[in-house]
């Protein structure tokens, strides 16, 4: 039910919806690189996502492991 969202493709945060910061990872799993954004369009394609797949989630209540 996600595959139409435009989700990042990296880690990331977002702190009181106008900053982010992306963490980049080696292929070993060690943090590489951080990068903070406040670009406008980023935040919004970011909130936009978050807002989506919470829509679209199961509640936890009707969740079954099968």
């Amino acid at each position: 039910m996600a595959a139409d969202i435009a989700l990042p493709g990296t880690d990331l945060w977002m702190f009181d919806d106008s900053k982010i910061m992306f963490t980049f990872f080696s292929g070993d799993g060690d943090v590489v690189d951080r990068e903070w954004t406040t670009e406008p369009a980023v935040v919004q394609l970011v909130k936009n996502a978050f807002e989506t797949v919470w829509h679209r989630a199961t509640p936890h209540e009707d969740y079954v492991l099968k």
